[in-house]
């Protein structure tokens, strides 16, 4: 479904991405993984259009997203849930999922029902404004205003990251959810090991700028864990 090839990223004259191959299989959950600053947000953002790519592709189904601008790639499908959250804090639970309805090809007008029931606290809070809520509802909020897309491809950045245990937990389990019972697709950033082998399908290791190792989440060794991701 994602296919990157040779691609490059520099911050002015630091080389960030380093003729990075990936590839996300339709239907399946990847897991980037690495220690920090290696590039996985980085390559994230220059799937979504927010970071440029100096060379190499970046190719989404039939569709070359390097010739496209980020505001164009959400409507091919892709949802994005950056690493922060990143709500509106000043509007509500409400109008921050709203905001993705006019990036969708069938433009509804209403929130779709699925969200809600995947996230009944949403539901519960729709009134209340995004910066009320704790981290861990700010977390669901990010995803279900990603949801509203009806995404093909959901991008995920450090979806765990200082979201209390339960939540955590919960979390898990609707991207387990969304990954084997309706077949989307994820790519997603994370740190912590448990949660990666409890949602990933595959795995793929980014270090310096490249990647070092990728296969089924099975195939993650302790020695590449230990290599790659031990601190």
């Amino acid at each position: 479904m994602l296919s990157i090839e040779r691609l490059n990223q520099y911050y002015g004259e630091s080389h960030a991405l380093r003729d990075l191959d990936l590839e996300v299989p339709a239907g399946q959950c990847t897991v980037l993984m690495g220690r920090n600053g290696v590039g996985k947000t980085t390559l994230l953002q220059c799937v979504m259009g927010l970071l440029p790519a100096r060379s190499g592709s970046l190719r989404f189904g039939d569709v070359d997203l390097l010739r496209l601008p980020a505001e164009r790639r959400a409507g091919l499908g892709i949802g994005y849930v950056p690493q922060g959250r990143q709500v509106f804090p000043l509007l509500t639970v409400e109008e921050n999922l709203r905001i993705g309805l006019p990036a969708r090809p069938d433009r509804p007008r209403q929130v779709p029902g699925y969200i809600y029931e995947l996230f009944p606290v949403l539901k519960d809070m729709r009134g209340r404004r995004g910066g009320d809520l704790s981290g861990g509802q700010q977390q669901q909020l990010a995803i279900g205003r990603a949801l509203v897309l009806d995404p093909k491809l959901l991008i995920l950045d450090e979806p765990t990251e200082g979201i209390q245990p339960n939540i955590v937990q919960e979390i898990g389990d609707i991207l387990r959810r969304l990954n084997r019972d309706t077949g989307l697709t994820l790519l997603l950033v994370e740190q912590k090991l448990p949660f990666a082998r409890r949602v990933g399908d595959r795995f793929a290791i980014l270090d310096r700028g490249r990647a070092m190792a990728s296969g089924a989440m099975e195939d993650l060794t302790e020695a590449l864990v230990k290599e790659y991701l031990t601190v």
